[in-house]
């Protein structure tokens, strides 16, 4: 091929990678050489915007894709990122976690960092050291109470804190620890002496194993950085010391570096990580380029409105970098906020919207029940049994780890040996007909039904696969591609409501969303004691509410049982709207033992220009976001300021008493020509109708402020009248 071909054919390439990209992710994807920082809102695109940014500098000829490391926090994440790359030829990539990065690291370099001896065995789980280290010093420790010393040393090994450090550096970081921090302390030094001695690393130990081998063995640096020249960095806002020191060992100084990520979706200081190295970046990089991308292709706008309402009130460091959103999809129903007398009767209310969803066409994997803790899970997953609803509890078992998969794959993995090539669908649907599994015969829920859709999952798996050009399209292949998921933890969708904690639902999408459980205590956890802890509650409630396409339901039990002691709902939703009383409670007598609810007239009302969900007052008033577009006539707001000054002066009384500042500029924008018209507008009640209504009109018409003659009541009889007006 000849070079002006080769150049016509990249830029047809780049041209290709770059098509259908709005105008932000564009300007992230061509973006030049060096550091680059994308605020990615929810539902934007962040991972179109990275993938592109990839190819786009790969298929242009600018780096070449052997050389480019993307770096994100789960194997599945990272799977994606190859499957798209390659779909944008841009094959060659390694797209990997961190601790799969460093652990293909450390196995290549491990001859000579270790000087010939065998690499010491990975552990997957702390639980089984904790328990003996906690033993041997002398601290008792159930199967919870291992699992919260884990849960401190690894934030300890992730922030880089020592063993001997761990209680004054848990004092400094406001720790809520499980023992006294002495205690703590001596488990970790405990923890790290078993280690040794039964010859393993856990997953920090790698990172740190890797830090080293580059920081002090240059022959290793000049390796690694030969091969990894340029960085990208997924979800940065969870990035934790350790994994930041790693990355500037492999950077060695150097600036080809993107990250991407949203402070708003900051949700794991607990483990360690911190959104400061994300909200410092244009300052630790001067020179960056920084681009924003806003434009939500996930939610509707009346999610995306309320989702912007909650995180428009956070505080601290993470706020500096809030993004606005904006939503791109078709006007959806409204979120529903609604509260029952206990949580029992809360969930048979989700548990029974869940049924009437799916009899409605919603497929069961396309709807979630989010909650802040596990504990929660339990009264929904009876509530959907009993509902017949199958579901998925997802943060337990590993989809490939549940007890009847790992007996299916043996089975096929049998049958496969005497194959005789038939119907691959036919052949798995009977393997697993040969375990028990029927499929026009599925249990009516719990976790009956809960297996029954795991084995179904493996049908829909063999309906789909499609083998690579030669590859053995059999079950022989078919096995080799469960393999492949396997060890990617790539589990297929299995067909049921999910149930999640709001820290397992980050980074997951579906059609309808039920959050649940929303009272003080809860969300926010009552361990939530300072400023910061209490943000970040705020910051788990805005990922639950991007988490919803469609359908978004908020909901709270008033007490946790039948006639217990009442609770407040969660501070950080809307408050209900001004000048409208809240319901008494409803009873759905036409269903027999429906529960009593109560729906609180809250987000109710849209923005006339993009559809948001409005829900501050003035925005309200003025029916449209503060940031849409204006149609305001300057000139009648001018004269509606005129009118009013001249009739609060009669009447004696301030003028805001007469219509406020928000009211008159939702009179200038919207311009009602009748009286029908002047009500829809907050601030306007029937008695300020009757008072000034002709005469507004009139101003709207035309009419000079000079023509209208403000004969008003005396002020303390229209202080009094308007005192329950809005």
């Amino acid at each position: 091929m000849t070079d002006d071909r080769a150049q016509d054919t990249a830029q047809v390439k780049a041209a290709r990678v770059l098509a259908g990209l709005d105008d932000e992710q564009r300007a992230a994807v061509v973006a030049p050489a060096g550091p680059v920082c994308i605020l990615a809102g929810a539902g934007t695109g962040k991972t179109r915007a990275i993938t592109h940014r990839i190819a786009y500098r790969v298929v242009s000829e600018q780096i070449q894709a052997r050389h480019v490391l993307a770096v994100t926090f789960t194997a599945r994440a990272a799977a994606q990122l190859r499957e798209r790359l390659a779909a944008l030829d841009a094959r060659g990539v390694q797209a990997r976690t961190f601790h799969a990065a460093a652990l293909r690291q450390l196995r290549f370099f491990a001859p000579r960092l270790l000087r010939g001896r065998e690499m010491p065995q990975l552990v997957e789980s702390k639980a089984r050291l904790v328990t003996l280290a906690a033993a041997k010093a002398g601290v008792r420790a159930d199967r919870v109470g291992a699992r919260d010393l884990a849960g401190e040393i690894e934030w300890a090994k992730s922030s880089l804190v020592e063993p001997g450090e761990y209680a004054v550096e848990a004092a400094k970081a406001g720790r809520e620890v499980p023992l006294e921090a002495a205690q703590v302390e001596a488990v970790f030094k405990a923890y790290e002496q078993v280690k040794r001695h039964q010859g393993v690393i856990d997953f920090e130990d790698l990172l740190r194993a890797m830090c080293w081998g580059i920081e002090e063995h240059s022959d290793v640096a000049e390796q690694v950085r030969s091969q990894y020249r340029h960085f990208v960095v997924d979800e940065y806002q969870d990035v934790n010391p350790l994994q930041q020191r790693l990355l500037e060992a492999w950077l060695g100084g150097r600036r080809d570096l993107t990250v991407v990520g949203d402070a708003a979706q900051t949700i794991y200081s607990f483990t360690g990580a911190t959104s400061s190295y994300l909200v410092d970046f244009a300052r630790t990089h001067r020179d960056a380029t920084v681009v924003r991308l806003v434009r939500d292709y996930r939610s509707t706008p009346q999610v995306v409105g309320l989702a912007n309402a909650v995180i428009r009130q956070a505080r601290g460091s993470e706020a500096r970098l809030r993004l606005d959103l904006i939503g791109q999809r078709p006007p959806g129903p409204q979120p529903d906020l609604r509260t029952f007398p206990d949580e029992a009767n809360e969930a048979i209310a989700v548990a029974r919207r869940c049924a009437e969803l799916i009899a409605a066409g919603t497929p069961a994997a396309e709807i979630a029940v989010l909650f802040r803790a596990n504990a929660q899970s339990e009264t929904y997953e009876e509530a959907l049994a009993e509902h017949g609803v199958p579901y998925v509890l997802r943060g337990g078992e590993r989809f490939f780890e549940r007890p009847e998969i790992r007996q299916a794959m043996v089975a096929l993995r049998g049958a496969a040996r005497s194959e005789d090539g038939g119907d691959l669908v036919g052949t798995v649907g009977a393997v697993l007909t040969g375990l028990g599994w029927q499929p026009d015969r599925p249990p009516s829920g719990g976790a009956a039904r809960e297996r029954w859709e795991s084995l179904a999952a493996l049908v829909r798996l063999a309906t789909e696969f499609r083998p690579e050009p030669g590859a053995d399209g059999g079950l022989t292949g078919f096995n080799e591609e469960l393999a492949r998921r396997e060890h990617a933890q790539h589990a297929p969708t299995v067909a049921g409501v999910t149930l999640a904690s709001l820290h397992a639902a980050k980074g997951l999408e579906w059609d309808a969303v039920f959050l649940v459980g929303l009272v003080e205590g809860t969300l926010p956890t009552g361990y939530a004691r300072t400023p910061e802890a209490l943000e970040e509650e705020r910051r788990l409630l805005y990922v639950g509410i991007t988490r919803a396409r469609q359908w978004l339901w908020l909901s709270y039990g008033e007490a946790r049982s039948p006639g217990g002691r009442a609770r407040r709902a969660c501070r950080f939703l809307p408050g209900p709207v001004d000048g409208a009383a809240v319901p008494s409670a409803r009873r759905a007598a036409a269903v027999p033992g429906a529960p009593a609810e109560r729906r609180v007239r809250t987000v109710i009302v849209s923005c006339r220009v993009c559809g948001a969900t409005l829900l501050t007052g003035p925005e309200r008033k003025l029916g449209r976001c503060v940031t849409c577009p204006s149609t305001l006539d300057e000139a009648l707001l001018e004269r509606l300021r005129d009118w009013r000054g001249r009739v609060a002066a009669v009447a004696r009384v301030p003028a805001y008493v007469v219509f406020t500042d928000a009211t008159l500029t939702a009179l200038a924008e919207r311009r009602p020509s009748d009286r029908s018209g002047l009500v829809e507008i907050a601030g306007i009640g029937p008695r300020k109708l009757e008072l000034y209504g002709e005469a507004v009109l009139a101003l709207l018409r035309g009419a000079a402020v000079a023509d209208l003659a403000p004969d008003q009541p005396d002020s303390e009889d229209l202080q009094k009248d308007l005192a329950t007006e809005p």
